[in-house]
């Protein structure tokens, strides 16, 4: 086959996941391809990776032993339709789709191809992202060699059931958008006690990358390490007052549980 990696679909997870091929030289650019219907993205994505960019998705398929459909999930299916038959046995096809089941893949593709789906977040844009991957029935040991492979150019990955799937979705998938609006909030918050907002911008990025760095390598609970800044009558208790007080503990929990509830939705609706 021509392409040794297809990506169908060069928005921001399939170019991040052009991205970690080329860096991790798994594959060489002029053996990837990125289906992509925009001119200006795959003038774009040609000449920042230097891979093979076509708004003909078939043609990639046809000559790649693995795809990646890196499209939304309201676009899977019209997608994958054109070249879902024209699969052959033994060809992997990865999805990064929420909801998009392993059971809706096999359905609509053909007998002997192989499926597998993946959970990714946008971190993997910077190769920091955490992947969660469940397998078909048909994945070969060496399938699962050249999906680990890949993601793991993108940061963390980890091998799951599919059933978790969308409760990772509604944790680390939509995670980042959590974590962005704290760093909002936390930014203007500086600016509105009298800081510059570049400081306060500074000060904030780098508190919320020392305190997962050292949850991370203490490898302590978060709530041990919460209680190492906090001093009965300080102004961290004061804060903390005020936090929960605001349900802040409730309203992360609804948020990710209404996330979950929603990928589940999307998973019924297919």
């Amino acid at each position: 086959m021509d392409y040794q990696l297809a990506v169908i679909g060069g928005g921001a997870m399939g170019e991040a996941i052009t991205a970690g091929a080329v860096k991790s030289g798994l594959y060489s650019p002029e053996k990837i391809g990125v289906g992509e219907p925009l001119p200006a993205r795959r003038d774009y994505l040609q000449e920042k990776y230097r891979v093979r960019v076509t708004p003909d998705n078939l043609s990639l398929v046809l000559q790649a032993p693995t795809i990646v459909m890196a499209v939304k999930p309201h676009l899977f299916f019209d997608a994958l339709g054109p070249f879902g038959d024209q699969m052959v046995s033994g060809q992997l096809l990865i999805s990064v789709a929420a909801g998009i089941t392993l059971s809706d893949m096999e359905e609509f593709v053909s007998p002997g191809v192989a499926v597998v789906r993946v959970a990714p977040n946008t971190p993997c844009l910077v190769g920091k992202g955490a992947t969660a991957i469940a397998y078909g029935s048909g994945v070969t040991e060496e399938h699962r060699e050249k999906v680990i492979g890949l993601f793991q150019s993108l940061g963390l990955t980890v091998e799951v059931p599919e059933k978790y799937l969308n409760a990772i979705t509604g944790l680390s998938g939509s995670g980042p958008a959590y974590v962005y609006l704290f760093l909002e909030t936390l930014i203007e918050a500086g600016v509105r006690v009298g800081l510059p907002r570049e400081l306060s911008r500074q000060l904030t990025l780098q508190t919320v990358f020392g305190s997962v760095a050292m949850a991370q390598e203490t490898g302590q609970h978060p709530a041990e390490l919460k209680e190492m800044v906090t001093s009965p009558g300080g102004t961290t208790a004061a804060a903390l007052e005020v936090l929960e007080a605001g349900a802040f503990r409730g309203q992360l929990l609804g948020a990710v549980v209404k996330a979950f509830q929603r990928a589940e939705e999307l998973s019924r609706n297919q």
